[in-house]
């Protein structure tokens, strides 16, 4: 059964390496220091160290201030190298533990990266060992589906339904199996997956309220499973040992036999079988005792249960040998070996009635067809969720869990297929419906094997039922989803006693009834729904992908969009539920025709970020002028933009603002645009590439401010740079979509790069990732990082890591000459031009630098330094990218207190001669999980 072992939805992950940290000083070149370009407008940044202690050293969170000007000509301490992509470099020690599930610091605002930020590692955790495929996911799948169904009642479904139809209930309920552990396998493997099984599964997938209903389900299956499996421990006891019951009870079968004269002669037979009084007393006593048993030691449990599966192994050895052997001088005269002619007589089915021991009998009270055997065998085929229940203690659950639970399935399957065969051709039809322990009379050498190995096999699965089923309704208790289950919850740690003496008193209740072919239907009924729940999971997640599934009932639309909102609005959004909301802006920095309310590359880029063209986007144009004026050209305008839209096929709404600048109405949009979560949280716009070229001193300004608008509201920044090459919806692309991820970013550029995957324009390029660090010490722990992090996310691409000193030594060893230095010193010369104009006017007027009406501050030496970091990045990526069919690279923020034309000379020499670039910010919040 589903029984495996249950671990704690709550475990950490542990850490990507095991290695000991020892405290990094300011001196050392490890020490990693970044000066924010967003602190407050006195110029002063703070400077964060992190420091990481050993297990015998205390650690001291040291913060540092530094002035924003000439740099100390006694300071020893290293500087950043990406010093203008702010304080969150991907290569901080932190590495990826914010994208990973583990909670870090982060600022409350993006403009409050200045503030004191102390950030403590402690002790590394000692990893558990962790487990592979075979003991991690196989073992515990064949030990829970090979169970006391095959060894007491499969030769006597073979004997009921004939071959033919055991072959087929063996196919039809395997068949349930194999595909529910495909689904199993794709949601399991939909990103890491901590512990809890299908509860987990589902209620991450579906939501808790149906992973509520489908883990009672599977918690219910489980405690009904552990009376079978104590009946069955009984059953067996008893038929090994008859003198052992208090009751006797036996049984007269009656069977027709023909003699050779042709007359028909009546044989009656006495079976002795187990009482019902029996099974019940030695069934509440035996559950007593593993209640004890489990209330003691949980951890043992779980040790031993894979060392139960080796009698197992045995003892189905032994049957097939016996088999094979058969008949041996002590056999039943029922026993005729393998013979066609009793292959022959037992491929039609004989359906009848039987008494509830399941001895044929005309009057008998239960009545046995297709379907009834389908209630009882099905249990047999079930425990393909133990291997996902251990998840938290897999290598690799992506690998492991599809071909552990796969393999285990089609393995027992296919053994289940050959007995039917083998048991049909052994012995008659009498012999295998009055014979319950067939498997062991026939098995080589002794009886007492199969005896043994069936006693170990089902109390090992009864304990673990009585171990695990207790955890799930604990589990699922602490989500406080149900009020009336509050009393069965636990603190982190604790073992749920009240929750293991209810599903003691279940078990309990079931073993009363005695009768293990009245208990398997029900244990059927709660794991067909359990497994419907899983399927279901798989099919609604795949549904909702399809781009032809759309209800079209008007009616209910709005009541459906107000709820839907009101939910939306009431609750945080989670990472695996965030999706894209664009706001494109539509106009600037470009000349269009007059009828052309949009760029066309822009809609079709809005399509591009929405998986399969669904999601809502925002058209945002702004006219400037007086709102008394323009209200009505406002009108005809958002009219002329929303039937732009419904041309270009992209869904979205039309929005035109009035303002008395570009600038003051793009500030009033993106406070108050949107309701709650429906906010656009993206903003989508072109690099006004023409902005030197057209001579329009105005774009740098406006520009400059919507980004800071961005970044203080907390919305995210795509910037499309060579809008007019970006490919049509057919025009098939090839090559590479290169990542230059520099910023933690919440892993924004990886999910656009995925989305861009979904087009038909992009569906045949490979994701490349590029990371960028300071030293070759950090590259190495870096890459592994990056790609361990891509393989949990089932990413596929390829991690390159870049450091700063192979720049260098490309840029200053002048191995490389390309059009970006002519770009570099012309950039040089203008801002220096600039600077000057500056100065003689500020001289003139006797006031401060100023720059577009605002006091800037100027460090000569920062601003070279910042030229030469988009120098070397723009040089990489001519380097390694110039055939990409797209790139994309973290975006800068505005350095506070700069001129608002240093910042466009400094992306314009990071975009120089890419014909096609994305560059992104995100927004500090993580838009991408490894979890379900």
């Amino acid at each position: 059964m589903d029984n495996g072992e249950i671990e704690s939805a709550d475990e950490e992950m542990p850490s990507h390496s095991g290695q000991k940290y020892r405290p990094v000083f300011a001196h050392e070149k490890s020490s990693i220091q970044m000066t924010s370009m967003e602190s407050g407008p006195s110029s002063e940044v703070q400077l964060k160290k992190i420091l990481i202690a050993s297990p015998s050293e205390t650690v001291s969170n040291v913060i540092e201030g530094t002035s924003h000007g000439h740099d100390e000509p006694n300071d020893t301490r290293r500087e950043s190298k990406l010093e203008l992509f702010g304080f969150d470099s991907l290569v901080n020690i932190l590495g990826l533990k914010s994208m990973t599930g583990e909670q870090v610091p982060t600022p409350s605002s993006p403009r409050n990266g200045g503030e004191d930020i102390s950030i403590t590692i402690g002790l590394p955790k000692v990893a558990s060992p962790k487990l592979g495929t075979m003991m991690g996911v196989f073992v515990p799948c064949l030990q829970n589906i090979l169970g006391i169904i095959y060894y007491i009642r499969f030769s006597w479904i073979v004997g009921m339904s004939g071959i033919g139809e055991a072959l087929l209930l063996v196919a039809f309920c395997g068949s349930c199996t194999f595909l529910t552990g495909i689904s199993l396998s794709a949601i399991a493997t939909n990103g890491a997956m901590k512990g809890g099984g299908p509860y987990y599964l589902i209620g991450r997938a579906l939501g808790p309220e149906v992973g509520v209903s489908i883990g009672l389900c599977f918690f219910l299956g489980n405690a009904v499973a552990g009376s079978m499996y104590v009946l069955g421990a009984v059953e067996t006891f008893l038929d090994a040992v008859p003198n052992a019951g208090f009751f006797r009870e036996s049984v007269m079968v009656v069977s027709n036999s023909t003699a050779t004269n042709g007359t028909t002669t009546e044989v009656i037979t006495t079976v002795s079988t187990p009482s019902l009084h029996d099974l019940q007393v030695y069934g509440v006593i035996v559950t007593i005792l593993l209640c004890f048993i489990v209330f003691g030691g949980v951890k043992i449990i779980n040790r031993v249960a894979p060392a139960i599966l080796i009698p197992v192994l045995v003892s189905i050895f032994c049957i097939f040998i016996g088999i094979f052997s058969a008949p041996r001088s002590n056999a039943s005269s029922g026993i005729t070996g393998l013979r066609a002619q009793t292959f022959r007589d037992n491929w039609s089915p004989a359906y009848q009635r039987t008494t509830n021991a399941g001895i044929p009998d005309p009057e008998g009270s239960i009545y046995w067809n297709f379907n009834a055997l389908v209630g009882l065998f099905f249990p047999a085929v079930t425990g393909i969720m133990a291997g996902s229940n251990r998840s938290a203690s897999l290598k690799d659950t992506q690998r492991s869990i599809p071909v552990g639970t796969l393999a285990a399935t089609l393995t027992t399957s296919f053994l289940y297929l050959i007995s039917v065969l083998l048991f049909g051709a052994l012995a008659t039809r009498d012999e295998l419906l009055t014979n319950r322990l067939l498997t062991a009379e026939v098995a080589w050498p002794l009886p007492a094997i199969i005896y043994v190995g069936i006693i170990l096999s089902t109390l090992g699965a009864a304990l673990q039922s009585l171990t695990g089923a207790p955890r799930l309704l604990a589990a699922i208790a602490n989500d406080d989803i149900l009020p009336v289950l509050k009393y069965f919850k636990v603190t982190e740690g604790g073992e749920p006693h009240l929750a293991t003496l209810f599903t003691a008193l279940i078990c309990i209740g079931c073993v009363i009834i005695g009768n293990l072919d009245l208990i398997t239907p029900t244990i059927t009924m709660f794991f067909l729904l359990c497994y419907a729940g899983v399927n279901l999971s798989c099919f609604l997640l795949d549904l909702l992908d399809a781009p032809s599934w759309r209800p079209r009932w008007k009616f209910h639309h709005w009541s459906l969009s107000l709820l839907g909102a009101s939910l939306c609005i009431a609750n945080q959004v989670h990472p695996k539920n965030w999706y894209p909301i664009p706001l494109i802006f539509c106009r600037p920095w470009g000349k269009l025709p007059e009828n052309v309310p949009c760029h066309p590359k822009l809609a079709d880029f809005a399509n591009c970020m929405k998986k399969k063209g669904r999601g809502m986007s925002i058209f945002l144009s702004i006219i400037d002028g007086d709102y008394h004026e323009l209200a009505e050209d406002a009108k005809t305008a958002c009219r002329e933009l929303s039937t732009y839209i419904d041309y270009k096929r992209c869904e979205g709404v039309a929005e035109i603002i009035v303002a008395p600048t570009m600038s003051d109405g793009f500030r009033g949009v993106i406070q108050t645009m949107g309701l709650g979560n429906l906010k656009p949280n993206i903003v989508v716009m072109r690099y006004p590439e023409i902005w030197r070229r057209e001579n329009l001193t105005e774009i740098p300004s406006t520009f400059v401010s919507i980004i800071n608008d961005c970044i203080i509201a907390n919305k995210a920044v795509v910037i499309v740079k060579g809008l007019d090459e970006w490919p049509g919806e057919y025009q098939k692309q090839y090559g590479t979509i290169d990542l230059y991820w520099i910023v933690k970013d919440g892993g924004l550029m990886l999910l656009l790069s995925q989305l861009l995957l979904t087009k038909e324009s992009f569906e045949s390029c490979k994701i490349q990732v590029f990371c960028i660090a300071e030293e070759d010490t950090e590259a190495e722990e870096l890459k592994a990082d990056v790609k361990k992090f891509l393989y949990d996310l089932r990413l596929q691409a390829e991690v390159i890591v870049i450091t700063m000193k192979s720049w260098e030594a490309q840029i200053e060893g002048g191995v490389q000459q390309d059009d970006s230095m002519e770009a570099f010193t012309s950039a040089q010369r203008r801002i220096a031009a600039y600077l000057a104009e500056m100065k003689e006017t500020a001289r003139k007027q006797g006031t401060p630098l100023m720059a577009s009406g605002k006091q800037v501050v100027v460090n000569e030496q920062q601003v070279d330094k910042f030229l030469y970091t988009t120098l070397k990045l723009n040089s990489t990526i001519l380097r390694y990218s110039r055939m990409a069919a797209v790139v994309l690279v973290s975006l800068p923020p505005p350095p506070l207190n700069h001129p608002s034309y240093f910042y466009m000379e400094y992306m314009d020499l990071l975009v120089e001669n890419v014909p096609r670039m994305l560059i992104v910010r995100g927004y500090r919040r993580d838009v991408v999980t490894l979890f379900t």
